[in-house]
């Protein structure tokens, strides 16, 4: 695993500062200028460049917390924000204990949030992903095995290493991978034929072996390695490091150290309390043990389908458009409610036409529609939560993968009878994943591949619901993804046939859209 540090914000003055020097540097030195010195001219410019180079390294401040020192002064500082930042960047020193002070002492820790780190993450499991991209406030993007032709690139965790399950856990990822690359043969023709007026055209070519990866990609496991570029303010950060440090995987434990070390001289007066609490070290075995004197009854487990509505607001279709009156007639919250309950059907659906007037397909709804909340519980492949889990907005709550919940299978591989090869290997993968499990349950889901499947429970409002709805319905979505965001529609449209009117894809939203306003 390497974790390098790509990037850090700096204040622009300080960027120019260098630039300009660097830009004096090459027009002194340049040998239609430097040459034609005299010797003791030559020095005396030599020692001048020597000078001021020292002066700007001395500054010392190339670093994000002056940024951070001069905003979090902007409070209780009449002088205007410019001048804090230059004091900020002349006194890193001081900036820094204004930082330490105001953010730890006083507890005002969104001054860190004005702070940010750009990492390259190299190397690191599908499984230590999920992890990574817990934290809401931060951006990814990943290596997709959509696009990328996989490798024989897999992590063999440490808990693994040097033990009696080491030899079978490479020889199960290694199998894994060779039935990757022998579906893939199989796939990518099944494909061109399956298009064959887009396989007449080179340039398509790409996109029919796009597929193909994209199929075969489910019996891959999740030691499967990726890549991915991060951004985070040092706020979210310092949280990352202290939660993934008391992680059961050594895998994830490794992560925070080396995030600490590559930022911890760069900034250490906004990233300086890493060490997780009592509470961050023992919630999770202190809930286990709790839990564990009581018997849980599995009842309707045999009648779970793959999408659930679980809650949802009656008349939902009225909360937004009583919202909305709040907002713009300046009544109560409860007059507001009155009033819409006493609109007939045709009125409201008016209304909600004049909600919708000239919305197009990139258009975020109304914030009203936050107001407006529904609870799922979802049963998802590995890579089908891949995508799900990049949906920050939303609450998702994933339990552990259970094997008793069966894979998903492609189409792909079932039209062209791959089937046995298929469950040939997630058998196999079945039956060391139990051995593993027995031993440490932890990292048995490291041999599972993108078929297997999770419970997730989600809440999303209706707002954050046409976005997901858009990309994830559109033709262009991944089919396994695109059928629980499609169901999810349904069960919603059928609950709210004003508000959830326009949900689907991009691609379907201008005849949705007709059809909705001339009704």
């Amino acid at each position: 695993m390497k974790i390098i540090l790509a990037g850090f914000n700096l204040d622009k003055t300080t960027i120019n500062e260098f630039r300009n020097f660097i830009r004096e540097v090459a027009k002194k030195l340049d040998k239609n200028y430097f040459l034609k010195l005299n010797p003791l001219e030559k020095q005396h410019l030599l020692d001048q460049l020597s000078q001021k180079a020292y002066e700007l390294i001395q500054r010392n401040n190339f670093t994000p917390e002056t940024i951070s020192a001069a905003y979090a002064r902007i409070s209780r500082n009449p002088k205007p924000v410019n001048e804090l930042r230059e004091i900020a960047r002349q006194e890193v020193d001081r900036a820094r204990k204004s930082n330490q002070n105001i953010i730890f002492g006083l507890g005002h820790s969104s001054v860190a949030e004005h702070a940010t780190f750009n990492f390259d993450v190299i190397g690191i499991s599908r499984l230590a992903v999920e992890t990574i991209e817990h934290f809401r406030l931060a951006s990814y993007t990943e290596k997709s095995q959509r696009y990328i032709l996989f490798q024989d690139d897999f992590t063999v965790p440490q808990e693994i290493k040097n033990t009696n399950f080491e030899k079978e856990f490479i020889s199960l990822i290694r199998e894994q991978n060779q039935t990757y690359h022998q579906l893939y043969k199989i796939l990518r023709p099944y494909f061109f034929k399956k298009y064959s007026v887009l396989a007449e055209n080179p340039d398509k070519h790409p996109k029919l072996e796009g597929l193909a990866k994209e199929d075969a990609r489910y019996v891959i496991s999740l030691a499967t390695q990726t890549q991915l570029g991060m951004t985070v303010n040092a706020r979210t950060l310092e949280n990352m490091i202290s939660k993934c440090a008391t992680h059961p995987l050594a895998e994830v434990r490794e992560y925070a150290k080396k995030l600490y070390d590559a930022t911890e001289e760069i900034a250490p007066s906004i990233i300086k309390y890493t060490e997780p609490s009592d509470y961050q070290k023992f919630k999770r075995k202190d809930i286990y043990e709790f839990i564990s004197h009581y018997e849980l009854q599995k009842n309707g487990e045999s009648q779970e389908t793959e999408v659930e509505l679980l809650e949802y607001p009656e008349n939902a279709d009225d909360e937004v458009l009583s919202t909305l009156l709040f907002r713009f007639f300046q009544v109560c919250k409860k007059t507001a409610n009155n009033f819409v309950k006493s609109m007939n059907l045709e009125e409201k659906k008016v209304f909600y036409q004049t909600i919708y007037k000239n919305i197009n397909s990139w258009d975020s709804v109304l914030r009203e529609f936050e107001f407006v909340n529904f609870t799922f519980q979802l049963i998802v492949s590995a890579g089908n939560y891949g995508q799900l889990k990049r949906h920050r907005m939303v609450s998702i709550i994933p339990q552990d993968y259970d094997i008793s919940l069966g894979c998903t299978v492609p189409e792909s591989i079932k039209a062209t009878g791959q089937e046995y090869i298929f469950w040939k290997i997630i058998e196999k993968t079945n039956k060391i994943y139990e051995k593993l499990h027995r031993e440490n349950p932890q990292i048995a889901s490291y041999v599972l591949t993108n078929s297997h499947r999770r419970r997730v429970l989600l809440k999303i409002n209706l707002r954050e619901l046409y976005h997901f709805s858009r990309l994830r319905e559109d033709e262009h979505a991944q089919w396994d993804i695109r059928q629980i965001a499609t169901k999810m529609h349904n069960l919603v449209a059928d609950k709210l046939p004003l508000a959830a009117a326009l949900l689907g894809g991009k691609d379907k939203f201008k005849n949705v859209y007709e059809k909705f306003m001339k009704a």
